[in-house]
């Protein structure tokens, strides 16, 4: 898994059939990359709606989220409507797992593990975690790792 002071790999993948987002068109603002291994399991469930209700304070230290799964862009969007997400989630669906392999987050079982990276407006990653799969593992992290950016 990547850690603090590497560069994140740059990435394009689909938010919906027709919108792609690549990684290195966000450059000077801080990302934080939400890795999750299925739309509508409970956890991911739960994890994503936190994450949908903390938008505005991430948006306070200039940082966009994304979250990334081995889905398609067709189950994303069901699941961003249903839950009423406001943030893309995006498809590393074809090649299976490409950008989560990239990572260092892509699970034998298929899906992407349970990780965060924050990543600086530089693209260099300034905080990575690994959380077990079935714990949702929260905002405070992020948050932490968003106020020791110096922009």
């Amino acid at each position: 898994m990547l850690q603090k002071g590497d560069t994140a790999p740059d990435f394009t993948l689909n938010a919906t059939p027709e919108k792609t987002v690549t990684l290195s068109a966000l450059k000077g603002k801080n990302v934080i990359l939400a890795f999750y291994p299925a739309d509508w399991s409970p956890v991911c469930s739960d994890q994503m709606a936190l994450y949908n209700e903390m938008l505005q304070y991430f948006e306070k230290y200039n940082a966009v989220l994304l979250g990334i799964s081995v889905d398609g862009a067709w189950c994303h969007h069901a699941f961003a409507m249903a839950r009423q997400l406001h943030f893309d989630l995006l498809a590393d669906f074809e090649p299976k797992g490409e950008v989560s392999k990239l990572y260092g987050v892509y699970e034998t079982t298929g899906v992407s593990r349970r990780a965060l990276f924050v990543i600086d407006a530089n693209g260099i990653i300034q905080w990575s975690y690994l959380s077990p799969i079935n714990e949702n593992p929260g905002a405070d992290g992020i948050l932490n790792a968003l106020e020791n950016i110096k922009n």
